[in-house]
């Protein structure tokens, strides 16, 4: 029958666990595909978690941010001139300097002035450089395909010619985060790479290849997501990028701090270009962004997130949720719900120490795919045992009404309890009535039944008030242990305790019930070895106390009532006892005992 139950609680365990994995699969097909979904909104924060919990990491030095900042903005002299040609004094700056690669994160699409325009043409066409273009595409998913621009703007074909042309597009989350730099875009004049994948490949001087989700440029190698986009790995605040004031360059206080640099230039100032939300800033200029990807590009610090981590979280998310279900259902509550977490946590204490290696795995999808089925099956062990628990309890109700309520709870408390004999040394105890025979002829049969009843109350009442345990009653008489539940230290004392008590209480329930003749009691006591055993078949069984001290004890009643004594106990009783009996013993003698070979040593007490 337990094999049975066992084998059906195993089979809905594997049920479940396999619902569960199919949920899982089910909620990570948007993940697969990357679609946007819920998913990403959790996933969103857990990220800048991460981002939050390793902090700021160290980029090469060979990207420096050149920040057209409120400074440069309020000077003077810069301020005296036309916008472009500002900007085309500070490209002067910056080309007097000898960098290595120059990249304008500023969008030259307005007509501006003939002068202005040819002075900023000709200070970018003194060095390499890389001018932005922009468009719009929908706020998706980064990843979840070729971004497709709309309301594009190019730079002005006076600029163009002069230099190469990048999109400067970002891709962000549902929170405006920055979270992918889209490499290729589609735009009315084909296919058109970004920014900083143009000005990586002008300053390697290598071309790059596109191999399905990996860019290679040169010997460097960088995994994409889907659709060319490329996971950012945000470097800190504001500033992390090596990062020179339009000012001091002007001025002259940036001497060979960019020479054979790679220099990218962007307004930073108040109210002027792009600022994104970051875990680290929430007002990052989107200039930073973009030489935080070119250095990506150039070998910096980046992330993976492509097919094959993607398909990693949905195996791992089905695997965690099928294994925490399993685990869940086929165990206990408590310790179920506790490795089930514990498989979790662990997954995702993985997650986490994988992010500083470079490594994106989600986050939300395991946490999404396992909590939801976990919370179920545990909500259905929850009323499972609830169930289990009050059919228990009834069960032991009733079981404490043919057995002793200490040998019922250590049954209910171990069900294999005593399912091999044992052998203990225990005190036993017999107890019956005396004048009995004449006291039922008195009473009549209901009135003997009734009065039985009180008697076996009372035996129960005074056994157990000493932590002895009643197993048998046997007409006018019972049958106790003491020593069995291992709660005090000498059964001794409390066997003796009891039987002085006992003596008392039955002469008190005679005078209560108005008898007219005496009620006494013998009581049989005796320390020594006995058997604990089961006795039955599979289907009924009964606890049992044999043994030869149990034989001894039984024929105490016989030497008790030769004697005319309330209470006999064996030498054995009187050396295990700690402290002193209520009384001395009337008589202590030496005596036989019927059906036993050898004389006995017993204390007699007349009560």
């Amino acid at each position: 029958m337990i094999r049975r139950t066992r084998l059906r609680t195993l089979l809905i365990a594997l049920f479940g666990a396999l619902c569960a994995a199919i949920w899982a699969i089910f909620l990570s097909l948007p993940h697969l595909g990357a679609r946007a979904g819920l998913l990403d909104r959790f996933e969103s924060g857990l990220i800048d978690l991460r981002f939050s919990t390793f902090g700021p990491v160290d980029l090469p030095g060979d990207v420096v941010v050149v920040a057209i900042d409120d400074a440069a903005l309020a000077d003077p002299a810069l301020a005296a001139m036309t916008g472009r040609a500002r900007l085309a004094h500070v490209i002067n700056a910056i080309a007097a300097q000898n960098p290595k690669v120059l990249a304008v994160d500023v969008v030259l699409a307005d007509a501006g002035d003939a002068a202005g325009n040819a002075a900023l043409a000709e200070a970018i066409g003194s060095l390499p450089s890389v001018i932005a273009a922009a468009g719009t595409f929908p706020i998706v998913q980064a990843g979840s395909g070729l971004p497709v621009l709309e309301n594009e703007l190019w730079p002005l074909p006076v600029f163009s010619a002069a230099a190469d042309t990048g999109w400067v597009n970002i891709a962000t989350d549902v929170s405006g985060t920055p979270r992918h730099i889209p490499l290729m875009f589609l735009t009315s004049q084909g296919l058109q790479p970004a920014l900083p994948l143009r000005a990586a490949a002008l300053f390697s001087a290598d071309t790059p290849e596109f191999d399905r989700n990996v860019l290679r440029l040169g010997a460097r190698e960088t995994r994409l997501d889907f659709g060319f986009h490329m996971p950012l790995r945000l470097a800190g605040p504001s500033g992390t990028v090596a990062t020179i004031p339009a000012l001091d360059l002007v001025e002259g206080r940036a001497n060979g701090r960019l020479s054979g640099k790679m220099v990218v230039l962007g307004l930073t100032g108040t109210g002027l270009g792009d600022r994104f939300p970051t875990p680290f800033d929430g007002n990052t200029p989107g200039v930073e962004l973009i030489a935080t990807a070119i250095s990506q590009l150039l070998g910096g610090p980046g992330l993976v997130r492509d097919d094959t981590v993607r398909r990693v979280d949905v195996a791992m998310a089905a695997s965690v949720a099928f294994l925490c279900t399993f685990i869940v259902l086929a165990l206990s509550l408590g310790p179920g719900v506790t490795l089930a977490l514990g498989v979790l946590g662990l997954w995702i204490a993985l997650i986490w120490l994988a992010f500083p290696f470079g490594w994106w795995l989600s986050a939300a999808l395991p946490l999404l795919a396992t909590l939801p089925p976990v919370l179920g099956a545990a909500g259905m062990r929850y009323v499972q045992e609830r169930r289990r628990s009050a059919i228990t309890d009834r069960a032991v109700v009733a079981l404490k009404k043919f057995q002793s309520p200490a040998l019922a709870d250590m049954i209910a408390d171990d069900p294999d309890f005593l399912s091999r004999p044992v052998t203990r040394d225990l005190v036993i105890f017999f107890v019956d009535l005396s004048g009995f025979t004449l006291l039922s002829q008195t009473l009549g049969p209901q009135g003997t039944e009734n009065f039985l009843k009180r008697f076996h109350s009372v035996v129960a009442r005074e056994v157990h008030k000493q932590n002895g345990i009643v197993f048998n009653y046997m007409g006018d008489g019972a049958l106790a242990v003491f020593g069995m539940r291992d709660t005090h230290p000498n059964p001794a004392d409390d066997a003796m305790k009891a039987a002085f008590d006992l003596v008392a209480a039955i002469v008190a329930l005679g005078t209560s019930q108005g008898l007219d003749v005496p009620l006494g009691c013998r009581i049989g006591i005796h320390f020594g070895p006995v058997v604990l055993s089961r006795l039955g078949d599979d289907r009924q069984q009964q606890v049992s106390v044999t043994g030869d001290s149990v034989n001894l004890a039984s024929r105490l009643m016989e030497i008790a009532k030769a004697q005319g004594a309330s209470i006999v106990a064996t030498a054995d009783v009187l050396s295990a006892l700690n402290a002193r009996p209520e009384r001395d013993a009337a008589e202590i003698k030496t005596v036989e005992v019927r059906g036993r070979a050898g004389n006995v040593d017993v204390h007699l007490w007349t009560v």
